[in-house]
């Protein structure tokens, strides 16, 4: 749970603190005004990194010299997280209890968030590395083994695509192709084992998408997702079938200066009733895809990590009907804390709050006692 927010100079807020309920916390401003601000200050502390992929520069309030995220976490004690980025360095630090933390490894998974914009549109509707992203980020969270296998893969990855760049303009000289045949064996090895975390993650999350995807759209439709790599035609010995389709597209490789193989090219397909959401889904299937696809993270987490995720919901319900947003305002109950930002209070009577929620009013950078 996050008790407590302070930000000092991020974005439009120069100095905030804000205190939260157990609950629902409804955040409610006009656009412009700050409120996904908190949500983007939030998902910062517990992850290192800004969803939106904004440069520090421009996180930076105008005219200041630094911005300080600080946040105060309870579960069995309380952590506490600050981010502190100074212009005059152009440098960010982490610190985790007052420590200051140099990996990332170090704290994702250890404040498990989940966050569902309007912006998920892309998980669905977008690329098949959008989906990749998706699947990685929910595993990371869940698996430090998957994360660091994920790290040493992306970076064997960039060795390789460098050595083939260096071949092809150079040359294929007997030593290069030597080291080459070396990278093929390593990127095998740890593309093998983030193939075989993926095949076991999306079949112990099916059901947990399944069960959520139920609870927001209330009909008898069956989501699923099927996992095709290295192009769906690898048979039982993983390792073997990737070092053969290395071998056999080495020259388009070097002839290109990249890498054509493995699991960055990897596709998650997901369907309803056997049909691919991509091709034939109507925009009502996507958002609940959408949303049923971060409850399912938020409850495989819990489960999985035996921490209950902190839920982030911004600008939802301005994109959902009448009723997926009361299904999802019912299925908030029994998510624990929550926080969800709202543009117009007025026309939010669905989400029904209790005596230990909060409504948060933000107006100019600034919390104030109403709108």
């Amino acid at each position: 749970m996050l008790k407590k927010l302070q930000l000092k100079n991020f974005r439009i807020h120069k100095d905030t603190e804000i205190e939260f309920s157990g609950g629902l916390n409804l955040i409610v401003g006009g656009n412009g005004q700050g409120k996904t601000s908190v949500i983007e200050a939030i998902y910062f502390l517990c992850t290192t990194r800004n969803y939106k992929g904004a440069p520090d520069q421009e996180i930076l309030r105008f005219g200041g010299q630094e911005y300080e995220i600080n946040g105060v976490f309870s579960h069995k004690a309380e952590t506490s997280a600050r981010i502190y980025y100074s212009s005059g360095e152009n440098k960010r630090y982490y610190l985790k209890n007052g420590k200051q933390v140099s990996k990332a490894t170090e704290v994702i998974g250890s404040l498990p968030v989940v966050l569902l914009t309007p912006e998920d549109h892309a998980i669905t509707q977008g690329t098949p590395s959008e989906r990749r992203k998706f699947v990685d980020s929910v595993i990371s969270q869940e698996s430090s083994p998957y994360l660091h296998s994920l790290l040493d893969f992306n970076r064997t990855l960039k060795q390789r695509a460098s050595l083939l760049f260096r071949i092809r303009e150079h040359g294929a000289s007997s030593s290069r192709i030597s080291e080459l045949e070396a990278w093929d064996e390593k990127l095998a090895d740890s593309g093998t084992e983030l193939i075989g975390f993926r095949k076991r993650f999306i079949a112990e999350f099916a059901p947990y998408l399944a069960d959520a995807y139920r609870h927001i759209p209330g009909n008898k439709e069956v989501p699923e997702i099927e996992y095709v790599f290295l192009n769906g035609k690898a048979g039982d010995d993983i390792k073997k079938y990737f070092l053969e389709q290395l071998k056999a597209r080495r020259n388009e490789e070097i002839r290109r200066g990249t890498n054509l193989t493995g699991p960055q090219k990897d596709e998650f397909v997901f369907s309803i009733n056997g049909m691919a959401l991509r091709n034939f889904g109507s925009q009502g299937q996507h958002k609940t895809y959408q949303a049923a696809l971060r409850f399912a993270q938020f409850f495989y987490l819990k489960d999985k990590s035996g921490l209950t995720p902190i839920l982030l919901l911004d600008d939802v319900f301005g994109e959902l009907d009448a009723e997926r947003s009361v299904n999802i305002s019912e299925y908030l109950k029994i998510t624990g804390q929550a926080f969800i930002t709202i543009t117009d209070f007025s026309n939010i009577s669905f989400i029904k709050t209790g005596e230990s929620d909060k409504v948060i009013f933000i107006k100019e950078g600034r919390q104030v006692e109403r709108l």
